[in-house]
């Protein structure tokens, strides 16, 4: 088992490079199903999931060429149809694929997902818009058996809930449905605008109407692309904050500071210094942090994927914190690991009330998802001593070269292999 070793109570500084985003690679890697041409991808980040996306692909026939810069896959005679419990137990992606696969081909057999245990997360969202494009399903010993023996046909589509998954999917599916599609109520996180990007790039008919309402027209046949994937805006969010926690300087580069104004915002309320320009942020940590309530929602509001490493900086305000966990009802794992580092936390219902004013005592930690293991880095990254972190293979499957890109400003952080 892996672990980490974090030495605390350093200042970062210098500069960081965002990596391609892993939520964004994801949809577009399942998007690339629909297509019988070549596709070379760049700016995929080299982390678990997209390794084990890139399994699922070649699982189903597709063949998937990697060097260090471009992911090249080929789907000449790509014919499978049935993804497997082993590869997509590890990874919620994993469904993704359904929507391309019924598109393409009229059926699937698709595992229910995994990932993190940070909620139910049911695909229910998913299969009922499916159904309304006129697909049949069952759910058989933990597989979702789905079928369109006549095609997928194009519907007026109103998500009961704003899903990230849902929306991505049905998106995919509808671009080879006979006529148009109409899905409203959609989800509109950047991720989701680089996916309909690379889709329209590949020759299919994708149009926003309005803020949470897209078009899709059917089309029958698509073309060979090179596509770059968008920045990981999650990454650039949590280096921000480790900035603000540590008092330290740092410039990101690589990402566009629009796609997480939000984030800058609030991150400047607790009193951070951000110079934003065209593809970079500086940012200058003060001493004094300030309390704030926050509420996680939908893009463009605050991303439940730094709740958490929020969390930690504002165990360092000087007065009493509010965070409202709005998207995932179990997304407080890591407070008892915070707490056990000094922090004076409480839960009630989906509200965490953070005392603030506490300094950091290194321990020995457990992490029990993506978002949460990297909270406890950056909160032993602030305290005194040695923290050593276990089981952060969540960590490996979103953060490409943590280590790497920590130490490189500063942090004193080195993996343990037992």
């Amino acid at each position: 088992m892996k672990k980490l070793e974090v030495f605390g109570a350093t200042k970062l500084k210098g500069e960081i490079r965002i990596s391609g985003s892993k939520n964004a690679s994801l949809p577009i890697l399942a998007a690339t199903l629909l297509s019988d041409k070549k596709i070379n991808l760049s700016n995929l980040p080299r982390v678990k999931d997209i390794e084990t996306m890139l399994l699922l692909l070649k699982s189903l026939g597709s063949v998937v060429k990697n060097d260090k810069k471009v992911t090249i896959i080929k789907n000449y005679k790509q014919s499978k149809t049935y993804a497997s419990y082993s590869l997509v137990k590890t990874m919620r992606a994993g469904i993704l694929v359904l929507g391309p696969l019924i598109a393409k081909f009229g059926k699937a057999k698709v595992s229910l997902p995994g990932g993190c245990a940070i909620g139910t997360r049911p695909v229910d969202i998913h299969l009922k818009a499916l159904s309304k494009l006129g697909v049949k399903y069952k759910i058989i010993q933990g597989y979702v058996h789905a079928k369109a023996p006549k095609g997928l046909i194009g519907a007026n589509i109103r998500f009961s809930k704003i899903s990230v998954g849902a929306t991505e999917n049905l998106i995919i599916a509808a671009c080879f449905a006979k006529g148009d599609t109409i899905l409203s109520n959609c989800a509109i996180e950047p991720e989701i605008k680089d996916l309909t990007n690379f889709l329209n790039q590949m020759g299919c008919n994708v149009k926003w109407i309005s803020k949470r309402t897209v078009k899709i027209k059917g089309v029958n046949k698509v073309k060979d692309l090179n596509y770059t994937v968008m920045p990981d805006r999650i990454e650039a969010g949590t280096y921000l904050i480790a900035a603000a926690l540590t008092e330290g300087k740092l410039k990101i580069t690589g990402i566009d500071p629009k796609i997480i104004s939000t984030e800058i915002s609030i991150i400047k309320k607790v009193g951070a210094n951000i110079i934003q320009k065209k593809n970079e942020i500086k940012i200058q940590g003060n001493k004094k942090i300030k309390s704030i309530n926050i509420k996680t929602s939908p893009y463009p509001g605050f991303p439940t994927d730094l709740q958490a490493q929020m969390m930690v900086l504002l165990c360092k305000a000087g007065k009493k914190s509010y965070i409202r966990e709005e998207i995932f009802e179990n997304r407080f794992m890591h407070v008892a690991e915070l707490n056990r580092m000094g922090a004076k936390i409480s839960i009630s219902g989906n509200r965490a009330t953070i005392e603030g004013n506490i300094k950091f005592e290194a321990a020995e930690l457990m992490a029990t998802d993506l978002r949460a293991s990297v909270s406890l880095i950056l909160a032993a990254l602030a305290s005194k001593g040695k923290s050593t972190i276990n089981r952060i293979y969540h960590l490996d499957r979103g953060y490409e070269d943590i280590e790497k890109k920590l130490k490189k400003v500063g942090a004193k952080i080195k993996r343990i292999s037992q």
